[in-house]
């Protein structure tokens, strides 16, 4: 009787354990267009977060989110996050249970505009200025959830 307990135990304990490490192994990343509008739109609720760091570094007071994508992490990874005319293509390698280092890529359509790495932490998210496009900017922003 007491092997059967145990090892039902024992399997919820690693499904807790894998449940829990796929959450926090999750990454958001999107393409945002910030600009002034004379009557602005609220700011979407996924950029709740780094709300504080928007207004503080760029002051602007319409954040569009164009693009975006949500990928779980288990190790090593690659993804592209889209929007009409820009995207991001992210390489991700964990240096530590924690942190991660991103090779970024931006692409305007076919064309090679940055590329560049980072690290990712859940205390620290990214948040990058990309290009002047029309009346706006082009905010580059990772999440680790």
């Amino acid at each position: 009787m007491r092997r059967p307990i145990l090892t039902l135990l024992t399997a919820l304990f690693v499904a807790f354990t894998v449940a829990t490490a796929s959450a926090e192994s999750s990454v958001w990343s999107a393409l945002v267009m910030a600009n002034n509008r004379a009557e602005p739109t609220p700011i979407p609720a996924e950029l709740n977060r780094v709300r504080g760091t928007l207004k503080e570094f760029f002051n602007y007071n319409q954040y569009e989110v164009i693009g975006q994508s949500r990928q779980s992490l288990d190790g090593e990874g690659d993804w592209n996050t889209t929007s009409k005319y820009f995207s991001l293509h992210v390489g991700a390698k964990p240096t530590d249970k924690s942190t991660y280092q991103l090779d970024l890529q931006l692409f305007q359509q076919q064309k090679l505009l940055l590329t560049t790495e980072a690290k990712l932490t859940k205390s620290s998210p990214l948040v990058i200025r990309g290009p002047w496009v029309g009346d706006g900017q082009l905010l580059l922003l990772l999440l680790l959830e």
